[in-house]
């Protein structure tokens, strides 16, 4: 169940640096477990920090022939990646249910997912665009030109190993960059597997790095504290944002920032409740709730909440859990033991204060990092679980009598990434819309992500956005010439 051979071989479980797998410099490896069996599925090579700017020196020389390939060039090589993955994608998918432990049909979606970023951006590639216009005094003309910003350096996260790769690595090419990605330790493969496709369909060497390491700080710190490094990006938690933060501080570099999330689902009494619950169900357990745009605290409106939590609960109840390649699982495993731990802690302090477990809320014996689909009802404000970004299968519902009262408790967080509302009032949702403090709002559905809109936070979940037009300006820099035609 958990052999991998058959979708990475071992010479691509290598370092991917210029036109070469190799081996990490001194030759370390680590494992990489299945999180459903805590068994071994690999060992990929860990790099050292002169890998990581080996990898930098590859991109660096690489830059310039690659911003002055033709846009059309880029956007056919994205588009022959978006072939690739869709044709592969259960190839793709298995080794994402093997590393990372999510059912197999929601490993599929993600790969859906992450290869419509490709032809997304194939589609931008030839759409980037200058302005020549008079200044208003009329002496002269302004003549503005995009041009990409340099080698970037991604940091992706381990709850959707190839979307989040594909949202920095799409734009950035489509821009002209040249990229280096660092993969989180616990999910390399799939990346590595990205990186593969992308040297099957023509990318050229350089353009695409793969570093994997367990050694993530020192070589992450050496790659920002290099002036040839011009771009970062991190898909992460606040508190490591911050720590990228302060180092990409030293060479002002650009830099985009998708951060953690602590969201807020609303249910109004008007609202159609088999929408807010099909919604529901989708904004906590897709990903299994790993994920930071999953609903995190679920506010219902007094009059039905106790009809909505009777069928959430029911809900989720019948879900069941297993490995993710098992036929009819809905609920994989967690991504390591130290999740399930926080997730247990979080409950139990719930409970301790005053909560009552109506499904779930009890960690199972036996191998692999499970935890059930939980519901916590009659949760007090002080609960930490209403302030901790969960990310994993448990729901608090907290009732609400007016709409001032919940947007304020929505809103009483240091993370603004989303917000959930259920409404049939089309003014209702408006005012809900204009006065959440958050980057992105559902109205009535339960999930948002689109290749084609822009995602992204306020307040402490980050800085710029990722898909649709904005996606690629985050990766060009403007030079502006006043020319004078006397």
């Amino acid at each position: 169940m958990s052999d991998p051979m058959n979708v990475l071989a071992p010479e691509h479980r290598r370092l991917r640096i210029g036109d070469a797998w190799r081996d990490a410099a001194g030759g370390a490896t680590f494992a990489v477990e299945d999180p459903a069996t805590g068994e071994t599925i690999a060992e990929v090579a860990d790099a050292e920090v002169g890998d990581g700017l080996d990898a930098l020196d590859a991109a660096s020389k690489a830059m310039a022939e690659w911003a002055a390939t033709p846009p059309r060039k880029r956007s056919e090589l994205l588009t022959a990646t978006y072939r690739a993955l869709t044709e592969r994608s259960e190839e793709v998918a298995r080794l994402i249910t093997l590393e990372m432990g999510k059912p197999l049909a929601e490993a599929r979606a993600e790969v859906a997912y992450g290869a419509e970023f490709f032809r997304w951006f194939a589609e931008e590639a030839v759409r980037v665009e200058g302005r020549y216009n008079t200044a208003p005094n009329g002496g002269y003309r302004i003549l503005t030109v995009p041009k990409p910003v340099g080698p970037c350096v991604f940091v992706t996260p381990w709850n959707f190993p190839l979307a989040m790769g594909a949202r920095k690595i799409a734009p950035a090419l489509a821009a002209g960059c040249t990229t280096i990605t660092k993969p989180a330790a616990q999910t390399p493969l799939t990346m590595l597997f990205l990186a593969r496709i992308m040297e099957e369909v023509g990318v050229p060497p350089g353009v695409v790095n793969v570093v994997t390491t367990k050694r993530s700080g020192k070589v992450v710190s050496a790659l920002l504290a290099d002036r040839r490094t011009r771009k970062l990006s991190f898909t992460g938690s606040t508190e490591v944002g911050r720590v990228l933060l302060r180092q990409a501080a030293d060479n002002v570099l650009r830099t985009s920032m998708e951060l953690g999330g602590n969201a807020a689902l609303i249910v109004c009494a008007d609202a159609d409740l088999d929408v807010a619950l099909d919604g529901a169900m989708v904004a906590k357990m897709r990903n299994i709730g790993e994920s930071c745009i999953a609903a995190n605290r679920i506010y219902v409106e007094e009059p039905v909440r106790e009809e909505f939590t009777a069928r959430f609960a029911k809900r989720m109840g019948a879900l069941s859990v297993g490995h993710g390649l098992d036929d009819g699982v809905d609920v994989g495993a967690l991504i390591d033991d130290a999740s399930v731990t926080q997730i247990d802690e979080l409950v139990a302090d719930a409970v301790d204060r005053g909560a009552r477990v109506l499904v779930g809320g009890e960690r199972p014996d036996g191998p692999g990092h499970f935890y059930p689909p939980t519901v916590l009802v009659d949760v007090p404000e002080d609960a930490r679980i209403l302030e901790t970004e969960i990310f994993g299968p448990v729901a608090p519902i907290i009732s609400f009598t007016s709409d001032d009262e919940v947007i304020a408790k929505a809103n009483d967080t240091e993370h603004g990434l989303v917000g959930y509302v259920f409404t049939r009032d089309l003014q209702r949702a408006l005012r809900f819309a204009e006065g959440l403090e958050t980057g992105m709002v559902g109205i009535n559905r339960g999930l948002i992500s689109d290749p084609s809109a822009p995602f992204g936070g306020v307040k402490q979940s980050g800085i710029g956005k990722e898909g649709s037009h904005e996606g690629i300006l985050e990766y060009l820099d403007v030079t502006y010439a006043a020319i004078d035609l006397p």
